[in-house]
């Protein structure tokens, strides 16, 4: 494989990763349930409405 390529699959791979969580959180929303995630090197859970605003700030800079 050519570094382009190993670039384009890892590329196609973060991006999955990112809708999978995307719709995760979209889905704890709907059912108003909590997420557990590691924050600050601590196991917390959280409700899916405090990531939100983090997610789509994200995705918003990766336009």
């Amino acid at each position: 494989m050519s570094e382009d390529e190993v670039y384009e699959m890892q590329r196609k791979i973060d991006e999955g990763i990112y809708l999978a969580q995307e719709r995760l959180i979209e889905r704890a929303m709907h059912n108003h349930t909590t997420l557990v995630v590691a924050r600050g090197g601590q196991v917390v859970e959280v409700m899916a409405e405090e990531l939100c605003p983090h997610r789509k700030r994200r995705r918003q800079r990766n336009k």
